[in-house]
């Protein structure tokens, strides 16, 4: 019996964890995975927002690789900053619709210690991607990563992506702090993202 090449495996790995994204994703709202409370995070009440306070959040893996534009790229380039990962497609109807919300709060808070990081994920072209970017007026970097490989480095039973589109906020010490699964109006954005801002001061 021939046993499947290492590369061959991990291909086919990342693209099963594509898939299963697709499939528990792209819609415009969301819950997150139950025993939220044996596991350290919290889902508020009527929303679709996860937070973790700083004693049980877990690192946020260090994803990397190149930019739409292909510039190098990883997490901990950021390290020191509030980081917003947002894990989108351009075939996604709800990353369309989030997209301008996104813009606007990373054009609010970049001068103010924070960092927005996408990930660009199934897109088989990059050109759709950047079409995509230029269409809605996004200036902040994203990550290509049309098999997922990226994604599959975050670690389960945590405030990990499981829905396109999902945001997800590190903390300065490269934490997991929120996550938020579906599309997001700005509203919601800055209720993830102000309290983990706002931990510098205390």
């Amino acid at each position: 019996m021939t046993r499947p090449r290492p590369r061959l495996a991990a291909a086919a790995a990342a693209s099963a964890a594509a898939a299963a994204l697709a499939l528990s994703g792209c819609s415009s709202s969301g819950s997150s995975a139950g025993g939220d409370g044996q596991i350290g995070f919290v889902t508020a009440k009527g929303t679709n927002i996860s937070t973790a306070a700083a004693g049980h959040r877990q690192d946020a893996p260090d994803i990397g690789g190149n930019t739409l534009e292909g510039t190098p790229a990883k997490l901990s380039d950021y390290r020191g900053k509030v980081v917003v990962l947002n894990v989108w497609g351009s075939w996604c109807g709800p990353c369309r619709s989030e997209a301008d919300d996104l813009q606007r709060i990373w054009d609010k808070y970049k001068d103010q210690g924070v960092q927005f990081l996408g990930i660009n994920t199934r897109d088989t072209e990059v050109k759709n991607a950047i079409r995509f970017e230029q269409e809605k007026g996004v200036t902040f970097p994203s990550l290509y990563d049309p098999a997922g490989e990226q994604l599959l480095k975050f670690p389960k039973g945590s405030l990990n992506p499981n829905s396109i589109p999902t945001t997800l906020v590190v903390d300065r010490d490269g934490r997991l702090a929120a996550r938020a699964v579906g599309g997001q109006t700005d509203d919601a954005l800055e209720t993830m993202l102000q309290p983990v801002l706002a931990e510098q001061k205390q």
